[in-house]
């Protein structure tokens, strides 16, 4: 019998928000779920491919990490997406919850 440590169960009523736009070569639908968990970073859900990530604006400061989480390959895209959520993602201060 294997048994699992439960690390967290909690249930939230949360803001989401659905956006779809386009870019000159690219149309994007994403889901943003605004939560109080993990450190108030948005969950934010591409619907098109089902991958997702957290994301807060220090994030946008890192190219490759966009690429990498929606596994964009073009430049131009991602700097096209960063522009977007830097509007669409609040500031919140980030603490590490490791150390």
């Amino acid at each position: 019998m294997v048994i699992f440590e439960k690390l967290y169960d909690e249930s939230e009523k949360v803001k989401v928000r659905f956006i779809g736009f386009t870019t000159e070569s690219t149309r994007y639908d994403f889901g943003i779920v605004y939560t109080n968990l993990f450190f108030g970073k948005p969950l934010v859900v591409c619907m098109q491919t089902g991958r997702s990530t957290l994301l807060d604006p220090k994030d946008l400061e890192d190219t490759e990490y966009l690429k990498n989480a929606f596994k964009i390959s073009d430049e131009q895209q991602a700097l096209d997406l960063i522009e977007f959520f830097k509007s669409a993602l609040p500031s919140v201060p980030f603490e590490p919850q490791y150390e």
